[in-house]
Formats: C-alpha cells, sequence, structure tokens
C-alpha cells in the first residue's frame, strides 16, 4: 500500500497534465484509496469511532465502482476511441446510486444482490482490461508503452483473482474460504504501482545513461576545450561538478557534450601534423585494439596530435583526418564513436601526441 500510494503522489503531477494518462492515474488512485479502506486497522478504528464498519465498506465499494470505471475509460483511450461515450459517467453513478439504494434496504448484513452487482462490476471490467491490455501490450512499438501495459494489465489479472474467489465465497456461503485472497490483492497493488512508474523509471533510466556517458566523454571533452575554448559554451569544469551541477538542462548534457567535441575536432583540422594520419594508423594497429574501436582510436590520436601542435603553437596547414567518424546512424552512433575515442584517449592518444 505504501508503495502503491507513493507511485500515485510521484505521478499525480505528470497524470493531472495529461488527458491521456489521467484516466489510468484515476483508476489506479482510486484502487489505492479503497484498498487502503480495506486495511484491518482502518476497519478497526472506523469500528471504535462509528460504532460499526459497514459504512466503511460501503464506501469501500463505491470507491472501487469508481475506479473499474476510470479503468474502463482507460481502455477505451487504449482501443482508439477518440470521444469516450457519454454514458459512462452516467452508468457510474446510476450503479452507484443503486448499490446505496440496495444498502439501504438490507440488514446489517449487504443483501446478496448488492454483492452480486460489485463482484460482476468487477470481473467484467477486469476480464476486458486484461485482454486489452494484453492485444496492445503486444501490438505497440513503444516499450515503455508496452511494458506500461502488460504491467497493468498482469495486476489486473491478479485483482480478476481476487474478485472471482469473492464470488467463490458468495456461492458457498463462507466468507473465510480461499484464506489467501489477500495475496492476490497485494500482488494487484505492486504491479499496478510499477505499471504508472514506468515513465519514471525510464526517465531514471535516460538520466542514468546520460550521466555515465558525460562520465566517460569528459577526458577528451576537457582537454578539448582547453585546447579550442571557443567552442565551448560555458568554460569547462570539473568531472564531478560536470555531472552533479550542469550548466545546461540535464537532458541536454550529452548533447552538448558531443556537439562542443565535434566543433574542437573540426577547429583542429588545420593543425594536424603531416603524416599523422597513417602514423596513428600504425600505432594503434600495434596496440591490439579491437577492430570496432580501431577507427576511433585512431582519430584520437590524429586529434591529439592536432591539440598538441595548436598548444605548441605551431601554424595551421591544409590536413585531413583520415577518419572524420561515424558514417551515419545520427546521435547516438556519433556519442557512441565519441565514447571510443574517450576510451583510447587517457592512454593511446596520448601516448602517440607525446611520441
Amino acid at each position: 500500500m505504501i508503495l502503491l500510494w507513493v507511485a500515485v503522489l510521484v505521478r499525480a503531477r505528470g497524470a493531472l497534465r495529461c488527458a491521456a494518462q489521467r484516466a489510468l492515474w484515476l483508476a489506479v488512485g482510486t484502487a489505492a484509496l479503497a484498498m487502503t479502506l480495506n486495511l484491518p486497522f482502518v476497519t478497526r478504528a472506523a469500528g471504535e469511532v462509528f460504532g460499526r464498519s459497514a459504512e466503511l465498506t460501503v464506501a469501500r465499494n463505491l470507491v472501487g465502482v469508481v475506479s473499474a470505471g476510470a479503468v474502463l475509460h482507460f481502455l477505451l483511450a487504449t482501443a482508439g476511441v477518440r470521444r469516450v461515450p457519454r454514458v459512462l459517467v452516467p452508468a457510474v453513478g446510476l450503479t452507484i446510486v443503486l448499490l446505496v439504494v440496495l444498502d439501504r434496504c438490507a440488514g446489517s448484513a449487504p443483501s446478496v444482490a448488492y454483492r452480486v452487482i460489485v463482484i460482476c462490476v468487477h470481473i467484467v471490467v477486469n476480464t476486458l482490461c486484461v485482454l486489452v491490455c494484453w492485444h496492445h501490450g503486444r501490438r505497440t512499438g513503444n516499450p515503455s508503452l508496452a511494458a506500461g501495459l502488460r504491467l497493468f494489465g498482469l495486476g489486473t489479472a491478479f485483482a480478476w483473482v481476487y474478485w472471482a474467489g469473492q464470488g467463490v465465497r458468495l456461492a458457498v456461503g463462507d466468507a473465510t474460504a480461499l484464506p489467501h485472497l489477500t495475496v492476490a490483492l497485494t500482488l494487484h497493488a505492486l504491479l499496478r504501482a510499477a505499471a504508472i512508474l514506468v515513465p519514471v523509471f525510464a526517465a531514471a533510466r535516460r538520466l542514468a545513461s546520460d550521466a555515465c556517458t558525460a562520465w566517460r566523454l569528459w577526458p577528451l571533452w576537457y582537454d578539448l576545450m582547453v585546447a579550442v575554448p571557443q567552442v565551448a559554451l560555458t568554460a569547462p569544469r570539473g568531472r564531478v561538478a560536470e555531472l552533479l551541477r550542469p550548466l545546461v538542462p540535464r537532458n541536454l548534457l550529452v548533447y552538448r557534450k558531443v556537439i562542443e567535441t565535434r566543433d574542437a575536432i573540426i577547429a583542429l583540422q588545420g593543425h594536424i601534423p603531416a603524416g599523422a594520419a597513417g602514423l596513428a594508423r600504425q600505432y594503434v594497429a600495434g596496440r591490439s585494439v579491437p577492430p570496432a574501436r580501431a577507427a576511433a582510436a585512431e582519430l584520437a590520436c590524429v586529434v591529439a596530435a592536432a591539440r598538441a601542435a595548436r598548444l605548441a603553437g605551431r601554424p595551421e596547414q591544409v590536413a585531413d583526418f583520415g577518419h572524420p567518424g561515424p558514417a551515419g546512424g545520427g546521435l547516438d552512433a556519433e556519442k557512441a564513436f565519441l565514447v571510443d575515442m574517450a576510451a583510447a584517449w587517457p592512454s593511446i592518444a596520448r601516448d602517440f601526441a607525446e611520441g
């Protein structure tokens, strides 16, 4: 329950701003509220305060119906229905009114009709939810969306098990049958929490990946910014400071490193010593560099030699790198190529330039 409420609170801001996520968040939030009202200590507290816990049971079931309606809204949106049918909200409202009337007409215990309606609502909606989540989770090309749908569908499947168990209890007339149904409800809560936290996990993964890439690019980037400071947006800082307190939005940190490194390499082209490309190729061949990283290591050697020539004040001349970088693939390919260059920079490239 704690994890479920944490997930609901963490996703609240983003979900309330995005209509596509609002129904899913509402479904999980109302389910969390209904499950909270079902906790033993909450039930005991209600009994001590009000003298009975029947009202709490009704409130829990009504919140559960609202949660089922939100799930149905989510299913219609997932299935591509642009305008949710206007009968959905009235249908939920009429179900709530019917349950309240049945509760008032019953005695001290809920009537069979009351319990049948509650169980059937959840069984029908949960069945549809599992089918829709499974179908669209397999068809979507978005990994995060697929993971979210599968987790939500699996969590709903455990909720289906719970309500099917409640139906069995009603059929056999024994409220103590199937004593371990709460395990299904616990798994339902954990999986639904994970489902709405998928965007958070994906964002955290991207941030961690970018932080790792920025850390690995720093030696190459810093040395080039010292040699060609005019390409830097801001003065270069220490490795830890660049990672913990970037001067640009964190999601642009790696992009900035890639752009500035590439601009610095281009600016150093006129300082390449004669024959550096051929010498770098021979030097890398003798260092047992994997073939997939050889081109990056050779370019790192040439750039290191050009950097040394610039810092020594040697005049510019027309020259060519020999290996300009990745042939294609966009930013990801260029980022991977520069990471390979950075890996060769501290040892192979610097040794080549000093030799």
